[in-house]
């Protein structure tokens, strides 16, 4: 009986300590303030050469670009995070069966080249839609069941190359952006599939921090439909994503929707020129909506338009319109005792030029808007990343090799190194 006894004790510490060490900690392991978010690709070749060890690897495509004392001079910036976006779709391809292993462990010394810069890092699963020499995309993963389940074995994969690494320098976010639930008045498919992406990547990875989200693009009006208790667990970090207003931030972008791409002109905010020059603006956005918009949508989008105009053409009508998606997320996290430095705006920005579009924003619009965002979220006593480094939305780079103005780098380097709450005003230069 007494070693009877001695076992069943023996037994039972062992699955105590089993316990434990699948438990997650009490608070997030992992904290950040300032973020950017690096380029997914540049020159990213299509599926059929995913299986050329020269074409995919290393792995983001950022690595063959950019070296340790670009990601020093961006800690010199004053960042403290990157959020490293990775494209999931080739770990769900079958030109890549032979590269497999060789990709998840270019992910992660990733994660550790910028650990050694000196700044932290989001792994960010970042599915995008399907096309361009693409078979999976972020509509496959969310239609097909078959698909989904393929996704959420990627995720615990990613999970466990991360699992061993350093909890207080590297966080793990399971899904950017789901696109599902966008047209219901409620919340009804992601919650479910969020718990999948939780449940594979925390047994995957006990102490890293992870990075949860609302549905319908990480939009604020999604994040607080979501209730936080369905997923116990201390060790997590909530985002949401803010563009607005969408109206400003992304002129000219022609795979945002049907509306966007003949908008080009508007200032930020629209009261920083004279009320003719906006009206003339205005009026060439609609000669242009009139002319080269299908006719069965033309009325539609010049009411559109009109309506967005309208919403945002006071500086207090602006205010209320930037400010929303904050108060939404803070009410929500008040309500369930989430701490301000639980969360983070994970994405924002203004567009610098569409590729193709001769149209350039000018950077003191970019530069303006981003450094009003920056004060909301910090205000908040929310982390944030900027989109992005490069590309149609670049901070730093451009297109083709091109560098970005630095109005937006300088407005970060002018931030206050203390975080406190900001009064947040927009003053316009109205003549």
């Amino acid at each position: 009986m007494a070693l009877l006894t001695a076992r069943i004790k023996t037994l039972m510490a062992a699955l105590l300590v089993l316990a434990a060490s699948a438990l997650p900690g009490q608070a997030a392991s992992f904290s950040m303030k300032r973020g950017l978010n690096l380029d997914q690709w540049t020159t990213w070749v299509g599926e059929d050469k995913w299986n050329d060890r020269q074409a995919i690897l290393p792995y983001p495509e950022w690595r063959k670009f950019l070296d340790e004392g670009d990601l020093k001079a961006l800690k010199a910036a004053g960042f403290d995070f990157l959020r490293m976006p990775v494209d999931p779709s080739p770990f769900m391809s079958d030109q890549t069966l032979t590269l497999r292993d060789d990709l998840y462990a270019s992910v992660r010394d990733s994660a550790r080249m910028i650990n050694r810069a000196g700044l932290k890092v989001i792994v960010d699963m970042h599915l995008i839609p399907a096309g361009g020499g693409r078979e999976i995309g972020m509509g496959q993963v969310m239609d097909d069941p078959a698909t989904f389940d393929a996704y959420v074995e990627v995720v615990r994969k990613m999970a466990h190359t991360l699992a061993t690494e350093d909890p207080a320098q590297v966080a793990f976010e399971p899904m950017n952006e789901p696109i599902v639930d966008c047209d219901s008045d409620g919340t009804s498919l992601w919650p479910e599939r969020q718990q999948k992406l939780f449940a594979a990547a925390r047994a995957s990875a006990t102490r890293l921090t992870l990075i949860l989200t609302g549905a319908c693009y990480s939009n604020a009006a999604s994040l607080v439909k979501i209730d936080p208790k369905s997923i116990p667990d201390d060790n997590l970090i909530w985002t949401f994503h803010s563009y607005d207003p969408f109206l400003l931030t992304h002129q000219g972008a022609t795979w945002a929707g049907d509306f966007i791409l003949y908008v080009t002109g508007l200032p930020y905010p629209l009261t920083a020129v004279p009320r003719a020059e906006l009206d003339a603006t205005l009026d060439a956005i609609r000669a242009k909506i009139k002319a080269e918009a299908p006719w069965t949508r033309r009325n539609g989008l010049l009411a559109y338009l009109d309506e967005q105009a309208a919403s945002m053409d006071t500086d207090e009508k602006l205010l209320g319109v930037m400010d929303a998606p904050f108060e939404k997320v803070e009410a929500w996290a008040k309500a369930n005792a989430i701490k301000p430095e639980n969360i983070t705006l994970g994405e924002f920005g203004m567009i610098r030029q569409e590729y193709g579009n001769p149209y350039v924003m000018p950077p003191k619009y970019r530069a303006a808007y981003v450094k009003d965002m920056i004060a909301r979220a910090e205000a908040h006593g929310f982390s944030w990343s900027v989109w992005s480094f490069g590309g149609a939305f670049g901070i730093i780079d451009a297109f083709n090799g091109e560098k970005a103005e630095p109005a937006v780098m300088d407005a970060i380097r002018s931030l206050p190194l203390a975080l406190g709450h900001v009064e947040i005003q927009i003053r316009p230069s109205r003549k």
